[in-house]
This record gives C-alpha cells, structure tokens and sequence, in this order.
C-alpha cells in the first residue's frame, strides 16, 4: 500500500515509529499530486516548500523533540482561509494575485504542529456553490467518477483526499460545503459548532453560519485534526470561551445504548431511494449493535432551504461590500470615475452566482422588504434552533442523509439555481442552529458513486457524534477513501 492511501492516524504512528520519514511521504503525496492532478484539478496553488518543511520536522525528530502527532502529515487548505506568503483567491478573478500578509489563526497550529502544507485548493467562487463549478479558475472533477461534480463549496479539500493528493484538508462550512462534498467524495468531513474554532482570517461569507473544519479519511482523522485547531480566540467576537478536551484521545466506538433520533422530513420527496436505503441499512446496523432508535419530527425544516438562502445572502452582499477595487484585489482597468469604477470592478470581478446572492440579499435587506422577508427568516432561524434543541432532550445524536443524492453530472445542475440550492436540503438547519455534525460514507450507488450519512448533535458535542461515527466505522470495517477508479 502507498503511503498516500493510508489514513493520518495510521502514518502518525509510523512516523513516531520511524517506519517512514516525513520527506518520504511527503514525496509520495507529490508524486501523486504530478499523477492526478490534471484529471481531478483539486489545487488553486501549490506550495513549492513541501520538503522543507518535511525534513524540518525530519531533522526535530532526530534531534529527539517531541513533536505533535500531526506533525509531518501533508495538508491542503481551502483557497478561503488565509495564508501568509500562500496566494489565496476564494477561487475568484477579484482575489486572483491576493497574497495575504498574515495568517488564519487555525493556520498558527497547524505550522507548530510541523504539518506540511501542500497548497490551497480549490472552491467555489466565494464558497457560493455545491459543485466547485463556480470556481474562477476551473473545475474540480469527483476522483469516483470524474465526469461528476465533487460537490462544493470545499470540492477541492474533498476530492483531494479522495484522491490522495492530501492526507488531510481544511475546508469551510456555511451551508453544507464541508459535510456535502465529503458525502459525494466519499470521506470523511466534520463541520464543528459555531464559535468552537476561530474564524478569523476566513474569507467571510455568511457570518453567522461559516465554520472551519477537517476533512480525513477516517473518523481519527478529523477528531486529530479538530483537536490541534479548535478553542478560544481573542481576534474573533463570536469564538466560545471553553474548556475543549482532546477528542482523538477520547474517541470511544461503543454504541451500546446510543439514542439516535431519526427525523421524518429527511427521508420524504427529493431524497433518492438508494440514499434512503443506505441510510436506513446503517441505521439498522447500529440498532443491531445495542443503540435505540426513535423518529422524530423537525417540522420547520421544510423552510430551512428558504431561510438560509436569505439569511446567508444578506449576509454576503454585506460582507462582499469591501471587494470595490480600491483597497485590494482586482481593478477593472477602464472607468470613468469612481462610481464607474466600482461598478465595473464588481461586474467584471465577480462570477454570475456571486452577483446573483448578493443581489439577492441586498433585495431581502432593501427598505419595505427587510420585515417580508429577513427578518421572518430570523424568526425561523430560532424556531429551527429551538426544535433541535427540544429533540436532544431524548436523543444523543440526530441521523439524517448528508446530500439527497450520489455526485451528479458536470454541467447537469449549473444552469438550475434552484436544484443546485436543494443540493444542501439535509444540511443547512445545522449551519441555522450553529450544531456540530458529521458526515461518513455509508455505501455506494448502483453506478458505485458514494453515499454519505449526516449525524448531528447538540451544542459542543463534537465528541459525542465522532464516537457515534467512529463506533459505525469500526461496524461497517472502515471507510476505504481512496477513489479505486482514478
């Protein structure tokens, strides 16, 4: 087996082991990268310091430091986290030579780890899309099936471990751009609690609904990864001041007496049958295995496409405000004066799903239809909030499908926003209700394309759904990530 297939936690110990260096590895994931990356198109840019940065942490293990686990384990980031020194664009013409002058503070742990930063990859424009098909630069093709999408907005932290071309990858989440693609992708991606990892220096898109978090190969994979990048920050208002405990350490398989809630209005019209069967075989699986099974009813998720459509909207055309040409980033080269300036700059700069969500939202937030419409969709936002924290009362975890359907076709939905949008209909109520979940690959399709199962949990109980997850990895005998048709 190639060092590029295995998961991180299995080369973490052989690296403590010594039974292969960081360079050795890190060589095999850019031979690798050579190997696929023309086919799949997961990286915006690579960084060309890789086995530097490899051998450095070569070098500390020789001379008998102690090192983090994560050390010398090749990543990608997504283009939308900034990087000091590392282009970062948001896969966008307006950021297209955007070289930032600082770091991400999830950035400042993963460099004292000694991981080894492979490049950022690439995205939807702005993280505005489920198929990275918006992206600026190009399109990134699902290593399952590469006429297929990767699903978005963090296709290419997806398809990259997919691939092999990252052992791990960061990505963001407003909507569902992490758990989506890692359903279509067949991994592994975790999106964390609101506030539990800082967001500072994440290209903002929708405030209150974006969150960092990991992508892997296994469940061990994104609770090491969660583990080196959460806890408080001070450069970010909305980061929780709490004790977090190391979930890698704390990972317990057994779901013996496991209460998982299984709400109805996920399994209904639009959900395809082969995704309902999948879930419900995992769901019988853990029920075999000592956990107790309830349906339950989310009735407000039949508004939750709507609302966070126009909540995530306003926000952006708020937060997109500051791309004018002026202070940085793209500039239309002919105007004539300021207004023309901007005008210009913004049209030409920005892609059509760009311009389309922030008219969209600067419409919902327009004088005589902001109460029509954001405010009553704040009132949803509580109402959604305030019913999955009514169903944990009697639930551990809620068990949900992560995407309504396996990786559709390139091109098959561009043209369609509003099918494009139903692609997050299982995830956007946990962005609404700022709620941890996970999701892990729970079979294929009768094309053989994966399929992904969502579990949710409550506030900060990050630990609780990755022993779930990891109690039905080790039931189904692991995820076995790497796409066999590349």
């Amino acid at each position: 087996m190639k060092l590029y297939e295995k998961n991180a936690a299995e080369l973490s110990a052989m690296l403590q082991k010594k039974e292969c260096s960081a360079v050795e590895l890190t060589q095999d994931v850019l031979e690798r990268i050579e190997e696929k990356e023309s086919a799949v198109g997961a990286y915006v840019t690579r960084c060309e310091d890789c086995l530097d940065r490899a051998k450095a942490v070569d070098d500390a293990r020789a001379a008998g430091k102690e090192l983090h686990p994560l050390a010398g384990i090749p990543i990608g980031i997504k283009d939308n986290i900034s990087t000091k020194g590392i282009r970062t664009t948001c896969s966008s013409k307006m950021l297209g030579n955007y070289v930032p002058p600082f770091d991400a503070t999830v950035m400042q742990p993963v460099r004292e780890a000694g991981m080894v930063i492979t490049g950022k990859m690439n995205m939807d424009e702005f993280a505005m899309g489920s198929s990275t098909e918006t992206s600026y630069f190009h399109t990134t093709h699902n290593p399952h099936n590469l006429e297929c999408v990767p699903g978005g907005s963090s296709g290419g932290s997806a398809a990259a471990v997919a691939a092999g071309e990252a052992i791990l990858t960061l990505g963001s989440d407003t909507g569902g751009s992490i758990r989506q693609p890692a359903s279509l992708c067949g991994v592994v991606g975790l999106k964390p609690t609101y506030g539990s990892v800082s967001r500072y220096g994440l290209v903002a898109f929708a405030s209150s609904l974006d969150q960092i978090g990991p992508f892997g190969k296994s469940v061990k994979d994104v609770a090491l990864l969660q583990s080196l990048i959460q806890g408080h920050d001070n450069m970010d208002a909305t980061s929780a001041y709490r004790t977090y405990t190391n979930l890698y350490d704390n990972l317990n398989g057994n779901v013996q007496g496991l209460r998982i809630g299984v709400p109805k209005e996920y399994f209904g019209e639009g959900i395809d049958a082969e995704v309902k069967t999948a879930v419900h075989a995992a769901i019988q699986l853990l029920e075999q295995n000592g956990a107790t099974v309830k349906e339950i009813s989310l009735p407000s998720t039949e508004y939750a496409i709507n609302t966070y459509y126009i909540i995530a909207s306003a926000e952006a055309s708020s937060n997109l405000a500051r791309f004018d040409g002026v202070k940085y980033g793209f500039r239309a080269e002919n105007y004539d004066g300021l207004t023309d300036m901007y005008e210009k700059t913004r049209s030409e700069g920005f892609g059509d799903e760009v311009k389309r969500r922030i008219m969209l939202g600067t419409f919902v937030l327009s004088s005589g239809f902001y109460d029509a419409y954001y405010k009553k969709a704040k009132l949803v936002q509580r109402r959604i909030g305030q019913e999955f924290a009514a169903a944990f009362q009697d639930c551990d975890v809620i068990l949900t499908p992560t995407a309504p359907s396996a990786a559709f076709k390139i091109g098959e939905n561009i043209g369609d926003p509003l099918k494009m949008y139903y692609s997050d209909v299982c995830t956007v109520t946990v962005n609404i209700a700022g709620l941890p979940a996970v999701s892990v690959p729970c079979g294929k399709s009768a094309s053989g394309l994966p399929l992904g199962m969502q579990l949710i949990g409550n506030k900060f109980a990050e630990q609780t759904i990755l022993n779930a997850a990891y109690g039905y990895e080790q039931l189904v005998g692991g995820f076995h990530a790497i796409a066999e048709t590349l």
